[in-house]
């Protein structure tokens, strides 16, 4: 028998996952979420990343950024060593791929933030009422 926290939902329960013959027993959820994260976590555990890539901007010299999607766990570190890697030279928007199907994952590394234009519109600002 395992036993783990859920992080399906905001509850927290405790789980007891037991496995027989490719069946799976769930007991301590709250919610339904609970059973499929038990299961999960069991056959294929996924986590989502936040994190920040750097830039060439003084005004934002870092930009957060997550992934599209979950990702497999046990890729978390090779994500993250791409994810480190970049070095933005664009201003881009909220929204905006920074690593397109990293790894081959099928997912993509996003801009969480305006930021980069953000500031660009605010020093344009500065200089035509300054």
């Amino acid at each position: 028998m395992k036993e783990f926290n859920c992080i399906g939902c905001p509850r927290g329960c405790l789980l007891h996952v037991e496995e027989k013959n490719g069946e799976f027993t769930v007991t301590g959820n709250s919610c339904d979420n609970g059973r499929k994260f038990a299961i999960s976590e069991m056959t294929e555990p996924k986590r989502t990343i936040c994190s920040t890539v750097r830039t060439v901007f003084a005004d934002a010299p870092v930009l957060p950024v997550k992934v599209s999607a979950d990702i497999p766990k046990d890729r978390i570190f090779d994500v993250m060593r791409e994810i480190n890697s970049v070095v933005l030279t664009q201003r881009i928007s909220g929204g905006d791929a920074v690593i397109e199907n990293v790894l081959g994952l099928g997912v993509d590394v996003i801009s969480t933030s305006n930021v980069l234009n953000e500031n660009i519109h605010i020093k344009t600002e500065e200089r035509t009422n300054g």
